[in-house]
């Protein structure tokens, strides 16, 4: 595994005065590369060709290296070219459903802003639930196999996939039912069975709260909430259920886009101790625990209980709805203030207090 003592070394032969900010053009990249303009950073995207017209249409990238596949981020000539403009690489959900953690810890030798080996743990089911129940926060019931299905669950894959291929199963017949038809509909392969994770399905409201784990202000802020919108699950609605029965529709969760939230203020104090609690255990797992944006993917019932189902241990792209406009942010620090200026800001602050070491890894 790349040490924190080679990341280091490696800052000593970067001008931290020419720094760029960089990230794969893809899912909050727009977001990162705003907030890094804002705070006086140059900006860097490893794109493809069918994307490239966001970044010209959005100017928002001073340089942009063309690949055909983002594995092309782990050859040297791309790495080099990295480290040779001064490069801080900010990690997000297509980082981790393109390269494996284990490539991400052991072969990019390139800083990135964040803790690299919480990366792992958040890929990992069982690591994960670990993690968030030392932090005592309420997680549902797991399943090891589709036998043992006796409720309602819902089955993921892992990575960020973006809610592509989960389903509903309330019984092993009907789970065993819902993947042969994911199958024939292209949306799941014979292979992702064995990685298919079995969670109960609580039943509530999506909540995901947005934090920001600052090591310069020693502090976890929350930043932003959203809901997601997916595909076919909010569209049902629409169509009266003896309808949806008589042509047989079933719920697919394809992410399309984010909705953003505020909160019942008497549900904050609970939200802000889940965000201090999981960082006190990360401090644990993997020193010094968080750097920068996490989320926690949460379900709240109508007695007000919070389950929390999933950790992101990076920017999500639900952030992209506080960009300018998250009412916790402007509590916190006025006008303008999202993830991806965030990000900068501690970056900023590291570099004012020669403490870059401590925000990268």
């Amino acid at each position: 595994m790349i040490s924190q003592e080679e990341i280091a070394e490696l800052l000593t032969e970067y001008d931290v005065k020419k720094l760029y900010i960089g990230t794969i053009g893809s899912h909050s990249a727009l977001n990162i590369f705003k907030g890094a303009k804002e705070e006086g950073f140059k900006t860097l995207c490893i794109c493809k060709e069918r994307d490239l017209i966001v970044y010209k249409k959005f100017p928002l990238a001073d340089e942009i290296i063309m690949v055909e596949d983002f594995t092309e981020l782990l050859d040297d000539h791309v790495q080099e070219k990295l480290r040779s403009l001064n490069t801080i690489i900010v990690p997000h959900g297509s980082f981790t459903a393109y390269l494996s953690t284990e490539q991400l810890m052991n072969d990019f030798y390139v800083p990135i802003f964040g803790n690299r080996r919480l990366l792992h743990w958040e890929t990992n089911r069982e690591l994960q639930a670990e993690w968030l129940k030392r932090a005592g926060l309420k997680l549902p019931r797991t399943f090891n196999k589709p036998e043992e299905i006796d409720r309602l669950v819902i089955a993921k894959l892992p990575g960020a996939r973006g809610g592509r291929g989960y389903i509903l199963a309330k019984s092993p017949d009907s789970f065993k039912r819902r993947v042969e038809e994911m199958i024939n509909r292209g949306l799941l392969s014979r292979g992702d069975l064995e990685k298919i994770h079995l969670q109960e399905y609580i039943i509530g409201v999506n909540v995901y709260p947005h934090y920001f784990s600052s090591i310069m202000r020693e502090d976890v802020e929350l930043l932003s909430v959203d809901k997601r919108y997916e595909s076919t699950v909010d569209a049902i609605g629409r169509i009266p259920a003896e309808e949806q029965i008589e042509v047989g529709i079933s719920p697919t969760y394809t992410i399309v886009g984010n909705i953003p939230i505020t909160l019942r203020e008497s549900l904050l104090p609970e939200f802000l101790r889940m965000g201090d609690n999981v960082q006190k255990v990360a401090t644990e797992i993997a020193p010094p625990g968080i750097i920068g944006p996490f989320c926690l993917e949460t379900v709240v019932t109508d007695n007000l209980e919070i389950y929390t189902f999933e950790i992101s241990a990076r920017i999500v792209a639900g952030t992209n709805v506080g960009i300018g406009t998250s009412p916790y942010a402007y509590l916190k620090f006025g006008e303008k203030m999202y993830i991806g200026r965030r990000i900068a800001l501690e970056l900023k602050e590291a570099i004012e207090f020669k403490r870059l070491h401590n925000v990268v890894t």
